[in-house]
């Protein structure tokens, strides 16, 4: 009997070396820092297994959002420290000390809830603390630093987040970088982080001693700032079936498009059930076929959509053909435009039905 068919109708190919190239780069631009590594969320979609063990020559630290991420993450990476962003609920402090996992503590609950557990235990595990200098998401308010609670407490880090350092010139992130400097000043000799992806770029006044690049590792610019990131993937889709229709034909759900005159359409193996959103066809997205470019016609299904294909000779398309998607004629960011979102929604979106190919190679970095 044979096993699981393994063809797949859409394919994602995930190129390890050019993440290995933007960490190099975002190091070198944050030089005096440690660099850590952002792999909250499957690694943005990308498979943090793959990821994490091609930067696991490079990273000391790395970061995720859960502590079942980190769990995960201990398996594949036994020696590294590993933060879990969202600390701990109260009863998962022993999960976290099983795990060797260092827990980013986000309120005065955490911080008793973390000291009684280490108190009980006979041993300071490792912690760190994060500050809330503006976003109002995770962290100790400005008023909490003063509490008994963290009388003698000392943290390996101490932490906070920008909500605004997409826009280099917003005003937020010079106060946040404000407050962060006096909040942290109770924590004297203790490393700082404050910047994620977009802060490396707001320059050296906000690197302190680790930056937490995430989204920017896997090729999407977090800024309005060219910093000449590698793409690392593409997305690619065959075509389940070729069709003429005549002027006036009806395609898709609702009917929500009619031709205007004779056309060639393909239907394509990939919808919104595997990251291509409804809107994508909305907002004019479209395929690419060596160099051509398809509109999308109609809605995008569940597990298909419909382009327009009269513009490639007919003699070079046939059931089976690959249709880019993301690729080097279209990024993330342009499908994200087109789907009227952020690329992180797209990247952190794509589904777990194509088939996975990662590339690796041994070019300098």
């Amino acid at each position: 009997m044979r096993g699981l068919c393994e063809h797949k109708s859409a394919r994602l190919k995930v190129d390890l070396s050019a993440i290995r190239k933007n960490y190099a780069r975002l190091s070198r631009y944050a030089v005096g820092a440690d660099c850590a590594a952002v792999v909250k969320a499957d690694a943005y979609g990308l498979g943090m297994d793959k990821i994490a063990t091609a930067l696991a020559g490079q990273v000391k630290s790395f970061f995720v959002a859960q502590p079942e991420e980190g769990c995960l993450l201990r398996k594949i990476l036994p020696n590294k420290r590993i933060f879990v962003l969202h600390g701990f609920l109260p009863d998962g402090p022993g999960l976290m000390a099983d795990y060797n996992l260092i827990p980013v503590l986000n309120s005065l609950e955490q911080v008793r809830g973390w000291r009684a557990f280490c108190s009980r235990k006979e041993r300071d595990y490792p912690a760190a603390l994060q500050f809330d200098t503006g976003m109002s998401r995770f962290g100790l308010a400005e008023e909490d630093i003063q509490n008994e609670a963290l009388k003698g407490f000392k943290p390996i880090l101490v932490m906070s987040h920008l909500a605004c350092a997409d826009h280099l010139d917003h005003p937020a992130n010079e106060e946040q970088r404000k407050r962060f400097i006096k909040m942290s000043a109770a924590f004297p000799h203790v490393p700082r982080s404050l910047a994620a992806s977009s802060g490396i770029f707001l320059g050296t006044d906000y690197h302190f001693d680790l930056v937490r690049p995430g989204v920017a590792l896997y090729g999407l610019p977090p800024n309005e700032m060219d910093t000449s990131l590698h793409p690392v993937l593409e997305l690619e889709a065959q075509i389940l079936q070729l069709r003429k229709i005549s002027k006036g034909a009806g395609v898709g759900y609702g009917l929500s498009y009619h031709a205007t005159h004779s056309m060639r359409l393909a239907t394509v193996g990939i919808g919104y059930a595997d990251g291509v959103f409804r809107a994508f066809s909305e907002g004019g997205g479209h395929l690419w076929y060596k160099g051509i470019r398809l509109p999308i016609i109609g809605r995008v299904s569940m597990d298909s959509l419909t382009v327009d294909v009269t513009a490639v000779p007919e003699e070079q398309l046939a059931e089976g053909s690959w249709l880019s998607i993301i690729g080097p004629e279209q990024d993330i960011a342009t499908v994200a435009a087109q789907s009227g979102t952020i690329g992180y929604e797209i990247l952190t979106s794509l589904g777990h039905r194509f088939a996975r190919f990662y590339h690796d190679d041994d070019d300098d970095i």
